[in-house]
């Protein structure tokens, strides 16, 4: 399938990279403050969107992620719009079962639980903060594989792109996903040279000269 293609290609990249191919071709998509919690580890796929509310008067149709988990394919990233910081919106159990399903691994705009557990089993997560409090009785699932808005307005739809690392997280729109990645690759060769250049002992003020300044442009 075309979109694996893509995902493969992704998984080349880093997310600094990818920021950079958007901002080239003025596209929204960087998530600020977001933080690797539990392992070091980049991930990379598919977005599977879940968004989260505060309880209210609303009842609980299910326990909060695990129709993501259980739509979710191999690779796949889930992504969880969840806004607070001091009530945890995904844990270990959610985790354990994630990680059986080989999904990649989960973004939450919001905090998480159960971190210690996720070191244990190598899952990794994205969040804001780790806090011990229970979204039981606090907390339900509004909605998933629906459009979801992360800080910053950065929208997600099932099926758009991610890639998260010791950098930080990045969304691509499915609509845009081959020239961004297109982009990218060429920003990665570009530095590479640079690299190069400077291991041969080129001046850094050469190589990180206007050039440098100007590659986002297409100069």
């Amino acid at each position: 399938m075309e979109r694996d293609r893509l995902v493969e290609r992704l998984g080349k990249l880093d997310a600094c990279a990818v920021s950079d191919a958007l901002d080239s071709l003025n596209i929204t998509g960087v998530v600020n403050g977001l933080q690797q919690l539990s392992v070091q580890k980049k991930i990379w796929g598919r977005a599977v969107t879940v968004k989260l509310v505060p309880k209210g008067s609303q009842e609980s149709k299910r326990h909060l992620g695990t129709a993501a988990i259980e739509a979710a394919s191999i690779g796949d990233v889930i992504v969880v719009e969840h806004g607070l910081n001091d009530v945890a919106g995904w844990g270990g159990n959610l985790s354990i079962a994630a990680k059986q399903r080989e999904i990649s691994g989960v973004i939450i705009d919001g905090a998480c639980r159960d971190v210690d557990e996720m070191r244990t089993i190598g899952f990794p997560i994205y969040a804001r903060a780790a806090v011990p409090t229970t979204a039981r009785g606090r907390i339900v699932e509004h909605s998933f594989n629906e459009k979801i808005v992360l800080a910053g307005g950065v929208e997600v739809h099932p099926g758009d792109l991610v890639i998260a690392d010791g950098s930080g997280v990045v969304m691509i729109p499915a609509a845009h996903a081959e020239v961004v990645i297109q982009a990218a690759e060429h920003i990665v060769e570009q530095e590479a040279q640079m690299a190069k250049a400077i291991l041969e002992g080129h001046p850094v003020s050469q190589v990180m000269g206007r050039k440098y300044e100007t590659m986002l442009s297409g100069e």
